[in-house]
């Protein structure tokens, strides 16, 4: 629910962020985007109320939703000595109910139909959001209003432990991760000490133990009233409906006192510092990072253009000397992350194997001192400039959620008082000169950096910080200036729920058919001046079995590796100066080749992308460079607890020569991508990507009347041999005839990452709705049991979920839970239990449960095709399914009609007596607890799936 990570992203950052599919607080290296176009803006309008609220407020109609954006302008650093992680604790603390709501806060919205849902806190601020039906605006206001105003009387000692609980083991979460304990230590590096940024966000496991409940209630009151909060209201709404809405709900709540934010500091360094560390990682990764300006300072976006040039997408400086030309390198990027205090530029690279890092570490001084020196060319800035503008095009695509409009409203208006400050950040990127990019280098790059490299060993625990002593705790006093008003809501009655809710309205599908044989299905979304197509074809993992694996995934993805008369890098450039996206990937049962175009450029856009369908070039010197990257993926994926389980856990499931029996990152493994040879990634290019048995999916500003001459120009020619290949029906395989359980060792682990799972019906079922149904009431949502019971009321695990992925044979069902380490068995015994009642019967689904779930589902669904991509996704299951046009329609029509006898019904898929577990942990600690649950039989495998010690359990056998 919350980013660890310590750092906030500015507004265009965000968008950006949220447009390449990334977190919204963990911006990553971007790729090329479309130019903007100069129209684009966020119109909104702004009033406060008597007690200090700040609303802003942007009228979008596309979607009958609103979006709910409310920020606290408190993070982790204000909190003093002996306090670390308050911040973030509260923002826990706030989502376990209020005076007026007692229980969880996810429900009542749940029950609406709202997306989006969750909240965040980092080094700056802390915030909530929700996109919600028009008509369920109040639902949401009261909510947001009750915690504002009606919180304290709710928290008590066991309310404190129990997130307190939760909050550890989201740290834990993130340790237990490869590089995971980095951040902590480069923040008290690069910050010192009495520096607000000199601690992480998550703080320090004493001080959160030693968190009294007066010192957090006063907290609450010096932090979280009206005149230090910014809401956001962006949508299906206007200024005068907010207006009435906020006074309504939020005026009555009095104001906090007014806080100082502590001054700006950016923290200079003037002295080169190094440092290294081990850890059980794969292979050595180096971090350099600088201290730069603060948010919203114009060198902040000019150091971002500086990092795009020097190491932000394919064509950027380090990319190609050190991945392309040296390569001693897997992966290269640079970056800046922007927070109020003050930011940082990072460069970080994963050095290739064999490798040393100091030829690495040089090579990165030299292009970055070059590049400061003599400034990027002209071209390259102005390929810069075009990423980050239509990022942002991109980016307000989305009302609400990570990185949407009214989170990057939010954003302005808290650090810089201005909702509208991205415009000047925007004005920035298009007016930068060359001259302005080497000054802001040599400004803040010049000196100061620490690099930390991290290197395979031993994992060792960080020590942690002893509690600090707190100083005496003094409530200030609230500001007079503020008024409250008279409050016209009637909290008694509990949380306003309407019954009147928006007409889902999922876009009309228009068909067509090009002279190639490809179908062309097209659904019109206006809002953006952007065009998505999605390219279906046949293959996909399942296509690798009897072949090497990752044969499918290997070959799509090097469709934008070079084309035509273009090598990958001038492939890439072509992309960026047309701000194009494309690229290509397979998944279980086909494969997808993807454009995004600016509408002002798609017909250049769409002869680059017929260009990398029709003659991929699949040259030898690039195959190799993808090959040696790919295997480094393999090795991290391994290293990862929940991406060695994922690896292991698929074969188990089906048994051996199944097409599903495999890793199912579609990754395959070092062996097999080895021995790849450019005659197989032609041989597969030629019997797959082929236009007849394909579809053509696009989404967005075009009509068919204009795209289907484009299309049949660059595309109707396209002939190839032969008839395109089938692939058989997987073979059904029979269920264990009893549960088996397989360890996989991560020594030092702090958690455990439990993984239980079966095969179920196909997607195609006609029972596949209900299944999923089932599904979501044992663990498809927040409030779903799993959780519930092993976060909210153990606290033993920061989530605990429950899947079923879509396949056209028998599909996997999957439940997961990484729990604290000494809670492993406890915790393995809770999930059987939970499963077990549920599917056998004993603990059936409950009529409110599934009234729930169906409001959840139905209610939610006008709010769900937001995005051009959502419509696309969906459009995407309608063709690999053999769905019908209404789809979406008829799906919720069965989720209306269901009841708890047949949710019931639907659960028994699931077999307590054929379970599969999976465990990755540290073996000295878990093996002998799991042992003694007797579940069933245990084996020791490694992350290949291989026995460790002894044999492995056979595998289900095929019928």
């Amino acid at each position: 629910m919350t980013p660890t990570r310590p750092f906030a992203t500015g507004a265009l950052a965000l968008a950006l962020s949220v447009a390449l599919g990334g977190a919204a607080f963990a911006p990553a290296p971007v790729q090329a985007k479309t130019p903007a176009a100069s129209t684009v803006d966020i119109p909104y309008e702004t009033f406060t109320l008597p007690n200090g609220l700040r609303v802003v407020v942007h009228t979008d109609r596309k979607a009958p939703i609103v979006a709910v954006n409310l920020w606290y302008h408190v993070g982790s650093k204000d909190e003093p000595s002996g306090r670390s992680g308050f911040a973030h604790l509260f923002e826990h603390l706030m989502f376990n109910g209020s005076e007026n709501h007692k229980g969880d806060f996810f429900p009542p919205l749940e029950t609406v139909g709202a997306t989006d849902l969750n909240g965040t806190t980092n080094t700056d601020r802390t915030n909530y959001f929700e996109n919600v039906p028009t008509t369920a605006l109040d639902t949401a206001l009261w909510m947001e209003s009750d915690r504002m105003g009606h919180l304290l009387g709710a928290i008590d000692q066991a309310t404190l432990d129990e997130q307190r609980g939760v909050v550890q083991n989201e740290k834990r979460q993130g340790q237990n991760q490869p590089y995971g304990q980095v951040w902590e230590v480069l923040q008290k590096t690069m910050y010192p000490a009495g520096h607000p940024y000199h601690h992480t966000t998550i703080g320090s496991m004493n001080d959160l133990d030693a968190a009294k409940l007066e010192d957090v209630k006063n907290w609450f009151r010096t932090w979280y009233g009206p005149n230090n909060a910014v809401l956001v209201l962006a949508g299906d709404i206007d200024v005068a409906t907010a207006k009435q809405k906020a006074m309504e709900f939020f005026g009555d709540i009095p104001a906090s006192p007014t806080m100082a934010q502590p001054k700006v500091d950016p923290a200079r360094r003037t002295q080169t510092t190094r440092a290294t560390m081990e850890d059980k990682v794969p292979q050595t990764r180096i971090y350099r990072v600088w201290n730069v300006a603060q948010y919203g300072a114009p060198d902040v976006e000019r150091l971002q253009l500086l990092a795009q040039v020097l190491g932000g997408s394919k064509s950027s400086r380090l990319d190609k000397r050190l991945l392309f030309d040296d390569k001693t390198v897997d992966s290269v990027s640079a970056y800046v992350d922007a927070s109020q205090l003050g930011s940082n530029f990072l460069i970080q690279a994963d050095v290739k194997q064999g490798v040393d890092e100091a030829k690495v570490e040089a090579a990165i001084d030299e292009e970055l001192k070059r590049l400061i020196a003599q400034g990027p060319t002209a071209a390259e800035l102005e390929q810069a400039r075009t990423v980050f503008k239509a990022g942002f095009v991109r980016g307000i695509e989305r009302i609400g959620g990570f990185g949407g409009k009214a989170d990057a409203l939010a954003e302005c208006a808290i650090y810089t008082n201005n909702p509208g400050c991205f415009r000047e950040s925007l004005k920035t990127i298009e007016t930068a000169s060359v001259a302005d990019i080497q000054k802001a280098g040599k400004e803040w790059l010049a000196q100061g950096d620490h690099v930390l490299v991290v290197q395979p060993g031993t994992r060792k625990d960080l020590p942690e910080d002893p509690a600090g002593t707190p100083a005496p705790f003094e409530l200030p006093k609230a500001d007079p200036k503020y008024k409250t008003t008279a409050s016209t809501v009637d909290r008694s009655k509990g949380v306003p729920v309407t019954d009147d809710f928006p007409s889902l309205k999922f876009p009309a599908l228009q068909r067509a058919t090009l002279s190639n044989g490809t179908k062309v299905i097209l659904a019109e979304r206006h809002d953006i001046p952007v065009v998505q197509m999605s390219y279906m074809f046949g293959g996909g993992y399942a296509s690798d079995q009897g072949k090497k694996l990752g044969t499918s995934g290997f070959a799509m993805g090097m469709l934008d590796e070079g084309a035509g008369d273009m090598d990958a890098l001038a492939f890439g450039n072509r992309a960026e100066a047309l701000g194009a996206n494309l690229g290509a990937s397979a998944s279980l049962d086909g494969a997808t080749a993807y454009l995004s175009a600016l509408k002002e450029k798609l017909d250049p856009s769409l002869d680059l992308f017929a260009t990398m369908l029709r003659n991929p070039r699949y040259d030898q010197k690039e195959i190799d460079r993808v090959k040696a990257t790919w295997i480094a993926g393999i090795k991290q994926e391994k290293a990862k607890p929940q991406g060695a389980a994922m690896r292991v856990l698929p074969p188990l499931l089906y048994g051996d020569h199944h097409p599903y029996a495999i890793p199912f990152s579609g990754t395959g493994t070092e062996a097999s991508i080895g021995s790849l040879t450019r005659d197989d990634l032609v041989d597969f290019h030629k019997a797959w990507v082929r236009p007849d048995n394909a579809t053509l999916v696009i989404v967005g500003d075009t009509t068919l009347a204009e795209i289907t001459p484009m299309l049949e120009k660059k595309f109707g020619d396209w002939k190839v041999e032969g008839s395109a290949p089938k692939l058989a029906a997987p073979t059904p395989v029979a269920l264990p005839k009893q549960p088996r359980v397989f360890l996989i060792d991560q020594p030092g682990a702090v958690q455990a990452n439990l993984y239980v799972g079966q095969v179920i019906p196909s997607s195609k079922d006609a029972g596949a709705v209900k299944v999923d149904f089932a599904n979501s009431v044992l663990g498809g949502e927040f409030s779903s049991r799993l959780n519930m019971n092993l976060r909210e009321d153990k606290h033993w695990a920061y989530g605990a979920y429950s899947m079923a992925s879509n396949a056209l044979g028998q599909r996997p069902w999957m439940a997961f839970a990484p729990v604290q380490i000494d809670k492993t068995a406890e915790s393995l015994a809770e999930l059987r239990r939970e499963i077990t009642e549920y599917a056998d019967g004993k603990a059936p689904p409950k009529p409110e449960e599934v009234t729930r779930i169906q409001n959840t589902e139905i209610r939610g669904m006008p709010g769900s095709y937001e995005t051009a991509g959502a419509v696309m996704s969906t459009i995407g299951g309608i063709v690999r399914y053999d769905r019908p046009d209404d789809y979406v329609v008829q799906r919720m029509k069965e989720v209306e009609g269901l009841d708890a006898a047949q949710v019931a019904q639907a659960a028994k898929a699931i077999d307590p007596n054929a379970l599969t577990y999976v465990v990755v942990g540290d073996l000295s600690k878990i093996e002998q607890p799991v042992r003694a649950l007797n579940i069933g039989a245990v084996s020791v495998v490694d992350a290949d799936g291989k026995p460790v010690g002894g044999a492995a359990t056979a595998p289900a056998a095929k019928k």
